[in-house]
């Protein structure tokens, strides 16, 4: 079988989760009997440089001039389609999405929806039918031969909102890169409170934004007491606290000595979710949700919203909240941080759970679609 993703993902992204997905697939995919190419002729994404050469074509750069991404992006699309098409695979995925196919239309498209983050409205924008109807998602979902959705929740989302016929449709879970430290690199991630003293952490991981939910968490720990005297709270990932996050911590009463911004590798992350006391998910809505996986095979016990996907992923391995109530977040926390014997129930329900989700199931399941689908259009 001859499977090809298309240039979009790796043409978009320089990292991030969705070329991620890809690269893994890729990576999971090795079989004898399929040749799996990736079209990406001059890309940006630093994933894909990691991936054999004789999968990938094309040239890497270390990224396009400033203000010309959507242009190069295009321009990729354009020659990216042409190698597609004289290469005449048996099935496409496009790994974004656009108004315009890639390749030929002799072949069956897939296509991955990730979330509905956007047309929920959760980014503070509202979208119309006719704004819906008119976007590229929409246009790329109504396109292709088949949808994978990375959970029941996304399906479910998409069905409605894009009226489209469930028999389109499969879910896919995602898998789960446990991120495997290098043992005799261990570092010291114990964070300093303010008398000088180690101090145990609560750990929050990503993007911080709108649904993210982080500011009701920082309400949740500055209303409980014992959290925020006991506790620091570290925030890792994305960019250092705005000057309104910042606002927002003094004006809760706390200061940057219990609540702290913490960047760097996946190693020191790993680290962080080994020593933590407990990883918390506040957020409104997610497509999946790798964090609280990731925290799990680590050993690290879960703390999350029971909103969306989180329950289908993680199962019976966290404390479950409502995000909308921020005394609800913090009794949560409490529970597990003050009740040793939940906590190692949680540790041990987290490890069996995340070691559910791996890359090879993932890409054995997509594989086995592709062929329904190859042998369905024959």
């Amino acid at each position: 079988m001859r499977i090809a993703f298309d240039h979009q993902a790796f043409c978009l992204q320089r990292t991030g989760g969705v070329s991620r997905y890809f690269c893994e697939l890729a990576r999971a995919m090795q079989q004898p009997a399929d040749c799996l190419k990736i079209f990406a002729p001059v890309y940006r994404n630093v994933y894909l440089r990691e991936l054999p050469r004789t999968i990938v074509r094309g040239i890497a750069v270390t990224d396009y001039p400033p203000y010309t991404a959507s242009i190069c992006t295009s321009l990729n699309g354009r020659l990216a389609s042409a190698l597609i098409e004289s290469w005449q695979p048996d099935i496409i995925h496009e790994t974004y999405y656009s108004n315009r196919r890639s390749g030929s239309k002799k072949a069956p498209t897939v296509l991955s929806v990730f979330d509905m983050i956007s047309e929920l409205g959760l980014m503070g924008d509202t979208c119309s039918s006719a704004d819906l109807k008119s976007s590229p998602k929409y246009q790329a979902v109504h396109r292709a031969d088949h949808v994978i959705c990375i959970s029941h929740s996304t399906q479910r989302d998409l069905i409605r909102l894009f009226d489209v016929p469930s028999a389109k449709t499969s879910v896919i879970h995602l898998g789960c890169d446990a991120f495997h430290a290098n043992e005799a690199q261990k570092v010291d991630r114990t964070y300093i409170g303010t008398m000088g003293q180690p101090k145990p952490y609560l750990l929050y991981v990503g993007l911080r934004g709108a649904y993210k939910n982080f500011a009701r968490l920082l309400e949740a720990y500055a209303n409980s007491k014992r959290l925020s005297s006991d506790f620091n709270l570290v925030a890792f990932g994305s960019a250092p606290f705005t000057t309104a996050e910042t606002a927002k911590i003094n004006a809760l009463g706390l200061s940057l000595d219990q609540v702290q911004h913490s960047g760097g590798s996946d190693d020191d992350l790993v680290q962080l979710y080994r020593n933590a006391s407990a990883f918390v998910y506040p957020s409104l809505y997610e497509g999946f949700g790798l964090p609280p996986l990731e925290a799990m095979a680590q050993g690290c016990p879960v703390v999350s919203s029971n909103t969306s996907s989180m329950p289908e992923v993680i199962g019976d391995a966290a404390e479950y909240f409502d995000p909308h109530q921020a005394d609800y977040i913090s009794a949560a926390i409490e529970r597990v941080v003050y009740w040793s014997e939940r906590r190692e129930d949680l540790i041990l329900k987290g490890r069996l759970r995340s070691s559910m989700f791996d890359w090879a199931r993932c890409a054995s399941e997509t594989r086995h679609l592709y062929q329904t689908i190859v042998s369905g259009s024959k």
